[in-house]
């Protein structure tokens, strides 16, 4: 029986330019760093991010981009806070889909080796409530 997630690996080229941007940009805490040992595949570091251990290890980055990604909560009145930590990282910040009245929202932003993290402030509950209230984008009513 599955128990709940257990951590998240992302593979980067720098290390130290993922340092910044987990705990610039997502507040996380670095809780190990392997230094030139490796235990695993490579060098390592994990990071607490809203008690999620984020496992960073030296690799090549992804060949592109696509919307697959993280998406970390935060409060709705954060949101301006997190996009100027994100600017001053130097990190590509990507356009929002097209969204529905009461889903949240949302704040996409690219790493350097092609990763997608999103930083939404809604709950699956309140994106539930709303589908089931009918009305889709599509919905010309």
């Amino acid at each position: 029986m599955i128990e709940g997630l257990s951590h998240i690996t992302l593979i980067t080229r720098d290390l130290d330019r993922m340092t910044a941007i987990v705990e610039g940009a997502l507040n996380g805490r670095e809780i190990y760093a392997s230094g030139d040992e490796t235990f695993s595949l490579s060098r390592e570091k994990f990071f607490d991010v809203g008690g999620v251990w984020i496992a960073v290890m030296e690799g090549e980055s992804l060949p592109a981009r696509t919307y697959n990604h993280i998406a970390f909560k935060i409060p709705a009145s954060s949101v301006g806070e997190y996009r100027a930590r994100i600017e001053a990282l130097g990190l590509e910040i990507r356009e929002s889909r097209p969204r529905v009245e009461g889903e949240g929202r949302s704040l996409y932003f690219y790493d350097e080796d092609n990763h997608l993290f999103e930083l939404h402030t809604g709950t699956l509950e309140e994106r539930l409530e709303r589908y089931r209230q009918g009305r889709s984008l599509d919905d010309p009513r």
